[in-house]
């Protein structure tokens, strides 16, 4: 048996390593919030070729979802920002 932990893990706290993690600050209902993996959901659901804004919005929300902790009060509010940000990227 083997001591070997699976994945990449920090060896001071245990959790992910902080350059696993890429953090894009954005505002959420007037306030500044961290969305981890933001380009790549961006990218991800360019890659799709949605023509719908409410499609597009779900996905990024989704998508978003997987990666940070979404408050159900707040939801509208994130795909508010999230659809923002869509339409802000560089294609």
């Amino acid at each position: 048996m083997t001591n070997e932990k699976e994945g990449d893990y920090c060896t001071i706290c245990g959790g992910i390593k902080p350059e696993a993690i890429k953090i894009k600050t954005v505002l959420v209902d007037g306030r500044e919030t961290g969305i981890n993996h933001l380009e790549m959901i961006i990218d991800g659901v360019r890659e799709l070729h949605l023509k719908d804004d409410a499609a597009i919005r779900e996905e990024l929300l989704r998508r978003a979802g997987a990666f940070n902790y979404i408050p159900t009060k707040k939801r509208e509010a994130y795909g508010d920002a999230l659809i923002r940000e869509y339409k802000a990227a560089p294609k």
